[in-house]
């Protein structure tokens, strides 16, 4: 999502009177809502062919026709949408990231470049129609109210904050919660600032509480308590992100905060922070030569290797020298 918001970008500085609809869904819209010159279109996954109807009697009598279509997701549900949205031009993936009949539903395809990250990946969207994303600009939408809300959750003491957002959504890409508040002690004891910041799921809730049982230092608690408008600020407030490949890890990243990723399911190289990899652990290698058998770079671009365990391969040593790594580029400054 906040991948597809750089492209807004380009096609805004490209043509800023030409008008831009995004379907998308709630809680997504929650995030971008006020993202300048683009109208949002809600669609909820559980609406079914009903939904798809009604989204496309209202696209139909709001614009008739749209000119282009950049269908990008490959599921079989965002293809099936895609066949109610009407448009002359259809722009999807090359033939070796398309699934589930994506081919059937556009007739324009982007060039394949395998090795690229996803967010180059669909900045080439812009490609057939005439453009090139040259550069990559975020400017997330966060209001000042929920700024307001970050900067009241600890004082601004000059201490590094070190942040954990420890879920994904993808349950295999998640660490250990003892490992978590080991590396958290080492911050601790280094004179860092603990955060916990996560969803109000039962599995975020569990992990957090699995985490500060676990720890011996303080760490301050805020999973549930923020909202998506609220998540980027407080993202913002952070010096070092740490998380596995997940949303909060894409949003870290656009508000310029570094990410400590923890990499064994997917490849950092393709899915990681897009800014800066320095800080992640990458051992998306190991994993390939433990689970398939081959190294990863004979491995098809944006394989993963979702199994039980492949977070076992990232070690409390691995994160502990990531984040040691950071430090040194980054010298605690003396107090004011």
């Amino acid at each position: 999502m906040t991948h597809v918001v750089p492209l807004v970008r380009t096609l805004r500085a490209a043509w800023p009177d030409v008008p831009l609809t995004w379907v998308i869904g709630k809680g997504e819209h929650r995030l971008l809502q006020g993202l300048e010159g683009v109208e949002f279109v809600e669609y909820d996954k559980k609406s079914g062919l009903a939904g798809m109807r009604a989204l496309r009697r209202e696209l139909r009598a709001r614009h008739g026709r749209f000119d282009v279509l950049l269908q990008m997701q490959v599921s079989a549900r965002a293809n099936l949408l895609s066949a109610f949205i009407p448009a002359r031009l259809r722009v999807g993936y090359d033939r070796s990231r398309s699934k589930d009949g994506h081919g059937l539903f556009i007739n324009r395809r982007i060039a394949d470049r395998p090795g690229i990250h996803v967010l180059d990946a669909i900045g080439s969207f812009s490609e057939p129609l005439g453009l090139r994303q040259e550069h990559v600009r975020w400017d997330l939408p966060v209001p000042d109210d929920a700024r307001a809300w970050a900067a009241a959750q600890w004082p601004a003491d000059g201490a590094p904050v070190l942040m954990i957002s420890p879920c994904s959504s993808h349950v295999r890409r998640n660490w250990m919660a003892d490992r978590y508040a080991a590396v958290a002690d080492h911050a601790a004891d280094r004179g860092w600032r603990v955060v916990l910041c996560g969803g109000r799921s039962q599995l975020e809730r569990d992990t957090a509480d699995a985490i500060i049982a676990a720890m011996r230092g303080p760490v301050l608690d805020l999973v549930g308590k923020d909202t998506l408008k609220q998540l980027p600020a407080l993202l913002e407030r952070a010096d070092l992100v740490m998380t596995p490949d997940s949303g909060p890890m894409h949003i870290a990243n656009a508000m310029g905060s570094k990410v400590l990723g923890l990499h064994a399911a997917s490849n950092p190289a393709r899915s990681g922070p897009y800014s800066d990899r320095r800080y992640c652990v990458d051992r998306y290698d190991d994993a390939a030569r433990r689970y398939l058998g081959k190294p990863a770079a004979e491995l098809a671009w944006g394989t993963k290797i979702e199994h039980d365990g492949v977070m076992e391969l990232v070690t409390v040593d691995d994160a502990v020298a990531a984040f040691e790594r950071y430090r040194a580029d980054h010298p605690a400054r003396p107090p004011a």
